[in-house]
């Protein structure tokens, strides 16, 4: 791993010159921690409601028969999670009343889940049999209160870690969780859908998180980071405000300086590949006439241990190669796994399909690995809260726009090559989204090499 501060992230914890580097096994010896196990939860938790507000929600409309360009816009509800770093000094300064007996990460975690189970009750219940304007208002504060919970469980996961490998391995486990959550979101639930309808299917979900409330009160609160929180001045007070609003930014920069510039652009256009087509994934599958039952079923197997096997692969590579290298070979895959799907418009067989999800699914979770073990190590006790979702948001913000425009792409293309050789040529144009953001990665690296 290199030893570049402003380039290789550096743990909220402890220097990597302070201590010994430990072995990958001495890494693993510590799953049987405690904090691990409710890092898994809180993991679903954070990814349970994101595809019921994106690509499952797209699902439910398209069997409806909303327009593809109505399902993109909608989509535009996940814009909660690229804006919720101007809330986040919030999360990162004040108790939730009542609630904040609990401590201020848990306060916030369990307030969200309340009003995240509220919301897809919501769903469940307007439907949309009168519109799309009462779902998409009940979609907006499931989203809303989904981004603010991965605030909170963000800021707890970074500073429950001892050291720089400890936040890899919570962070692989929330990843674990949270892929779990996808699972269940994006296929479990559409063959329940196929049997009890989306609304039902929908109730699930709200009572699966009403169940993750109890990982959040199992959670204990960070000391370390409360320690430092309370000798910031109070956000009530002028000098306060300033630093919780502009201390974050200053902060990173001023360990980092212009570096952070290049950094910030790479983590901007890391996710296009996975985050552009992303309202069309389900309307294509409804569209070459996959069962909901086989789409189900191959994420739920083939999809799933590909799943555990990309968080595995980015875990120790991230250990025994660096997080750059680490980085590289996911977005390498990405790419490649987000044009795979174009094949689909030729061959919608049950194997190439069970291959591409394959592919797709270890590309994916490789590279959220990658990506949010990286961003961690960037952060500071005491403005975790905010600096990570700064680089959350910066990673979302033009993905979640551009995925507000996919289903007019894909309808622009379809007088000229039909409706499947449309989403193919969408999906391979997506996947090419991957060389901007590999080269910064390069030149980051090459910086790197430069600096030593």
């Amino acid at each position: 791993m290199a030893d570049n501060p402003s380039l290789e992230p550096q743990s909220t914890a402890t220097a990597p010159s302070a201590r010994r580097k430990r072995t990958a096994l001495e890494v693993l010896r510590e799953i049987k921690q405690p904090k691990v196990a409710v890092m898994v939860a809180l993991g679903f938790a954070s990814g349970l409601p994101f595809l019921l507000t994106a690509n499952t929600f797209g699902y439910w409309l398209r069997d409806y028969g909303t327009s593809l360009a109505a399902i993109g816009f909608i989509s535009w509800v996940g814009f909660a999670y690229a804006f919720k770093v101007y809330w986040s000094p919030l999360v990162d300064r004040i108790d939730v009343p009542l609630l904040g007996r609990l401590g201020r990460r848990r306060g916030w975690i369990l307030l969200c889940q309340i009003l995240v189970a509220i919301g897809l009750l919501g769903m469940a219940t307007v439907g949309t049999a009168d519109g799309l304007a009462a779902i998409g208002a009940f979609a907006l504060l499931t989203a809303f209160a989904s981004a603010t919970q991965d605030i909170a469980i963000d800021a707890w996961r970074i500073e429950s870690a001892s050291d720089a490998d400890e936040v890899g391995l919570m962070t692989s486990a929330a990843q674990v969780g949270y892929r779990v959550a996808l699972i269940i979101t994006d296929a479990l639930i559409i063959a329940a859908a196929a049997r009890v309808g989306w609304g039902m299917s929908y109730v699930a979900m709200a009572v699966l998180m009403v169940l993750c409330m109890i990982a959040t009160l199992f959670a204990a609160e960070p000391a370390r980071a409360e320690v430092v929180l309370h000798q910031r001045l109070p956000l009530w007070t002028l000098r306060g405000l300033a630093d919780a609003i502009a201390g974050p930014f200053i902060d990173f920069f001023a360990k980092h300086k212009v570096t952070g510039l290049l950094m910030l652009l790479m983590v901007a256009l890391y996710r296009l590949p996975d985050f552009v087509m992303g309202p069309m994934y389900n309307p294509y599958y409804h569209d070459l006439g996959l069962s909901k039952d086989t789409v189900a079923w191959v994420r739920g197997s083939f999809g799933l241990v590909a799943t555990f096997f990309g968080i595995a692969a980015a875990g120790l590579s991230a250990l025994r190669l660096g997080f750059l290298p680490t980085l590289i070979a996911g977005l390498v895959l990405e790419g490649f796994g987000t044009a795979a799907f174009a094949l689909l418009s030729i061959n919608a067989g049950t194997t190439v399909f069970a291959a591409v999800m394959t592919l797709d699914a270890f590309a994916q979770s490789f590279a959220g690995v990658a990506l949010v073990t990286y961003m961690s190590g960037l952060t500071s006790l005491g403005y975790t809260a905010t600096q990570y979702a700064m680089l959350s948001s910066i990673y979302a913000l033009l993905g979640k726009f551009l995925k507000g425009f996919s289903g007019i792409a894909v309808e622009t293309l379809m007088p000229i090559y039909g409706l499947l050789g449309a989403y193919a040529r969408a999906f391979v144009v997506t996947g090419l989204t991957a060389v901007p953001p590999l080269l910064l990665l390069l030149l980051l690296w090459r910086v790197q090499n430069f600096k030593r």
